[in-house]
């Protein structure tokens, strides 16, 4: 019989592989399969005792939200002119999630280094995300260094999906850096 610690690894991690596919392609059902990614991931951190990175899957799913709603916001400025209120709404999110980043790190020991290590990924991790809200090349890069903190961590922790799927998001990152530099005209490299 399949554990639910098992369940809940193998499923976001599925989740998230598959997101990616459309993150690509720059396809707002990235950010539909991103999201429905939270919950098992909350769920499993929770269980874990790693509440930054419980914390981190709230931040993620105000990102998630925000993602959406802004990549809609500028498809409609660009095909039909309309404009809105850029500096606000590319900012939105960060209000919340620093305030869910500051809680967890209140509520987590540092007495060892993989709370540290956690520390870093969560860190970096809320960059990298802020950076796909706004599709910067350079969030790819940064993805693959989490994704090897994180391979680290969950190898730690014995989360056998979670320790397999860095390799496959690195991978993937290093062909969302290829797709998206054939495509210079459409990216914002800041």
């Amino acid at each position: 019989m399949i554990s639910l610690q098992t369940l809940l690894d193998v499923s976001g991690s599925a989740l998230v592989a598959i997101s990616l596919i459309f993150l690509v392609h720059k396809n707002a059902w990235y950010w539909h399969f991103s999201n429905a990614s939270l919950l098992p991931y909350f769920m499993l951190f929770v269980m874990t005792r790693q509440y930054m990175l419980a914390g981190l899957q709230l931040s993620y799913l105000i990102f998630g939200l925000h993602g959406l709603y802004l990549w809609r916001l500028e498809r409609l400025r660009d095909r039909s002119s309309i404009h809105f209120n850029e500096v606000l709404w590319y900012n939105l999110g960060w209000v919340l999630t620093l305030a869910i980043f500051a809680y967890t790190v209140t509520q987590s020991d540092f007495s060892d280094s993989w709370t540290i290590l956690q520390f870093l990924i969560t860190s970096m991790s809320l960059v990298a995300n802020w950076a796909t809200t706004r599709r910067f090349l350079w969030s790819w890069y940064l993805w693959i260094i989490v994704n090897a903190g994180q391979a680290f961590l969950f190898f730690h922790l014995g989360l056998w999906a979670q320790f397999a799927l860095p390799g496959v998001l690195a991978a993937m990152s290093v062909w969302g850096i290829v797709v998206w530099r054939a495509e210079p005209a459409t990216l914002k490299n800041a």
